[in-house]
């Protein structure tokens, strides 16, 4: 899927004048539903799924323009719009600017990745120099749709994902650590990074009320391994941490936590 296949020119507009936001996302709602592909979605559906998205925070990203979005269960494609406002409307951004430029997203609820993915290529296409305002000049629908799509072929779907856990382990003991560590490198498909920390028993040894559970310094070691893997190897990576450190149900001074990977992209070098 690329930006020129989500681009919809029948949602397209030029010269919108708006009064405020809550108008702001009806005619939205009321452009969206000119595509036929949300034949599936009422325009009260669209707009509830807008204004829900807004009470989470201010889509406006600033400079004049706003992204709003909304994920809908009822739809299976993307759908994606613009509305040019010379005039401008307040839309809540954090620089206080008004928005003149609208780039909306209508999205399949459960295809995550790609609307994330989506947004990113649309704030990109967004700060190449010079391209607002070339959007904004255009006069017709047909030249905002052109000068938008300047980097239309731009992958959106990007590279098939392998579904991932983000794995925290917490040490106490120095030399567990080094074991541990030199576990998870071993494990295929990993990233590590390893984050310096301090137990709180260090700084609650110092507050008078606290003072009188230490009668020798504690100790000051402690790490943080971030490891991301396959998910299909996660129970491995357990069963390896288990191996060095012992039953973690047992233990003090290893805990682990695991998270599954909602969105992951980049790489680290070790």
């Amino acid at each position: 899927m690329k930006l020129i296949d989500v681009l919809r020119k029948e949602c397209v507009a030029v010269n919108v004048q708006l009064s405020d936001k809550a108008g702001t996302l009806q005619e939205i709602a009321r452009l969206a539903k000119k595509c036929s592909v949300l034949d599936s979605a009422s325009e009260q559906e669209i707009l509830l799924g807008l204004k829900a998205r807004e009470s989470l925070g201010s889509t406006g990203v600033g400079k004049g323009i706003a992204i709003p979005h909304c994920r809908l269960k009822s739809v299976k494609e993307f759908v994606v719009g613009i509305m040019v406002v010379p005039s401008g409307v307040d839309f809540d951004c954090p620089d206080g600017e008004k928005v003149r430029l609208i780039v909306f997203i209508v999205a399949p609820e459960v295809v995550s990745n790609q609307h994330v993915r989506l947004l990113s290529v649309i704030s990109q296409t967004l700060l190449v120099p010079k391209a607002l305002d070339r959007i904004l000049a255009s006069q017709t629908p047909e030249e905002v749709y052109d000068s938008f799509l300047k980097d239309k072929d731009v992958e959106i779907n990007g590279v098939q994902r392998v579904p991932k856990s983000l794995i925290h382990v917490f040490i106490q003991n120095e030399d567990v650590f080094r074991d541990i560590i030199q576990v998870l490198a071993g494990i295929e498909s990993s990233s590590l990074v390893v984050v310096g920390a301090e137990n709180a028993g260090v700084y609650l040894s110092k507050m008078p009320l606290f003072a009188s559970f230490w009668s020798d310094k504690p100790s000051d070691f402690s790490r943080i391994i971030i490891a991301v893997v396959d998910k299909n190897l996660t129970n491995e990576t357990l069963r390896r941490i288990e191996s060095v450190a012992g039953d973690l149900n047992k233990n003090v001074g290893v805990m682990v936590a695991v998270q599954e990977v909602f969105y992951l992209a980049g790489s680290l070098d070790t």
